[in-house]
């Protein structure tokens, strides 16, 4: 888990110390929806942490459109490495 994270803020980062800008927010954010995706298909009836899934979600829609707007090939890299759909 925690190699997996330094590896996802490594392969994000802006500069070497990066550890906060938007491109690593979407990623962290993305990592913890699939875990959570994964989660529901054991405990279809969980139905506290869907709340907190769905706030994940529209937090990494707002995050996604405000680099859409700041910073569009920050944007498509984004996109492309961690493979979503838009």
């Amino acid at each position: 888990m925690i190699k997996k994270k330094k590896d996802l803020i490594k392969s994000l980062a802006t500069h070497a110390k990066d550890v906060g800008s938007t491109e690593i927010q979407i990623g962290l954010l993305t990592d913890k929806i699939s875990k959570l995706s994964d989660h529901f298909k054991k405990f279809k009836k969980d139905k506290h942490s869907t709340l907190g899934l769905t706030k994940s979600v529209n937090k990494r829609k707002k995050l996604l459109t405000y680099l859409k707007k700041k910073n569009v090939e920050s944007y498509q890299k984004v996109i492309k490495q961690l493979n979503l759909r838009k």
